[in-house]
């Protein structure tokens, strides 16, 4: 798979198949995106895959919360408004998944289920948690993020899926007790990842892009 197909190519999967990937498979992915760009080659990453009992343990913990209505505690608070343009695209994602899926995450209620399904981790067999220390400065959080891309590229032309999340990290201190991860580490994102079912509803829909023309503008 050469480095533009992957890139068209990967996208995020919601439902998997139980088969776990074998170890050596996720530390080929995790060695690769080792290799991404960052200021001054600080490399501000750390890695937990959670898999197994641990997995489940996980799952429970944060399903219990949820359902007790524990408020949600990240440590990247999640955004409550975003500017016009972005706020269309986001009204446009979520109409058209609606119509393939009939996921209307405009409903609470479908929300309070979706992130269940988060919580679930869509059934993969496992989740890899990002974090690096908090008192790194925001710069780092880009790295953290290109980090993440190349993750998933790298899971993407191994045959393995994955899915950003954000609500993975909404409970974080209790995520971060559970996991043995200090309380001084800012805990970024979580990516279920498996082999994935193609074959699952959830799989269906995947989101567009706008035209190259909306975000490109030449300078000569």
């Amino acid at each position: 798979m050469d480095a533009i197909e992957c890139i068209k190519s990967r996208r995020s999967i919601r439902a998997y198949k139980k088969e776990p990937v074998p170890e050596e498979v996720l530390i080929k992915i995790i060695e690769t995106a080792q290799w991404s760009p960052s200021y001054k080659n600080t490399q501000p990453w750390e890695v937990m895959i959670v898999s197994g009992k641990k997995r489940e343990g996980l799952s429970a913990l944060l399903i219990s919360l949820l359902e007790r209505g524990e408020p949600p505690c990240p440590d990247i608070p999640e955004p409550q408004s975003w500017p016009q343009t972005q706020q269309e695209r986001i009204n446009r994602l979520y109409r058209m998944r609606a119509e393939a899926t009939g996921v209307d995450l405009r409903d609470p209620e479908m929300v309070k289920k979706a992130k269940m399904a988060n919580f679930n981790f869509y059934g993969a067999p496992h989740v890899i948690y990002l974090y690096q220390d908090s008192s790194l400065p925001l710069w780092s959080l880009f790295d953290l993020g290109l980090f993440a891309q190349s993750l998933m590229l790298a899971a993407n032309a191994m045959g393995v899926a994955t899915v950003p999340q954000a609500f993975a990290t909404d409970y974080a201190r209790y995520i971060k007790e559970f996991l043995g991860i200090p309380s001084s580490k800012r805990l970024v994102l979580g990516l279920s990842t498996g082999y994935p079912d193609l074959e699952s509803r959830a799989n269906i829909f995947r989101p567009d892009r706008v035209p190259v023309n909306e975000i490109l503008r030449w300078a000569e």
